[in-house]
């Protein structure tokens, strides 16, 4: 059998304003909304995974936590990490980490959407995989 990432789910607080940040500081497309109240979204990032951005329930501030059990960040892979976090800067992204190795080789470098969900930019060696 073979499985495929078809869409990750992210609870939001506020479902409109996260869309948007994902929209502006990521070039996410929306696919479609639900246009319930609140709404809730299916986005496409440039690579093609989709992203679900619906309602939450409940809201912990232990989410931008990486070392709190569960899924705890989204990877995005760059081409180029200097030029991915100036354009992420003029988004209005703040850094409070500096570029770090990753693990298995290339640099990564952490950050959060305004919900305090982490992410990061990733960038490999052009011989990695």
């Amino acid at each position: 059998m073979r499985f495929f990432v078809e869409h990750i789910g992210l609870a939001a607080g506020d479902t409109v304003a996260l869309k948007d940040w994902y929209v502006r500081a990521l070039s996410a497309r929306e696919i479609l909304t639900d246009g319930k109240a609140p709404p809730a979204f299916l986005l496409e990032l440039s690579g093609g995974l989709l992203v679900e951005i619906y309602p939450a329930d409940s809201f912990s501030v232990e989410t931008s936590d990486n070392k709190l059990g569960g899924w705890r960040h989204l990877a995005l892979r760059v081409d180029s990490m200097e030029s991915a976090r100036e354009d992420l800067a003029k988004c209005g992204v703040k850094f409070e980490e500096h570029i770090k190795p990753a693990g298995g080789g290339g640099r990564v470098l952490f950050f959060k959407d305004p919900e305090g969900n982490l992410l990061h930019l990733v960038e490999r060696p052009g011989d990695w995989r």
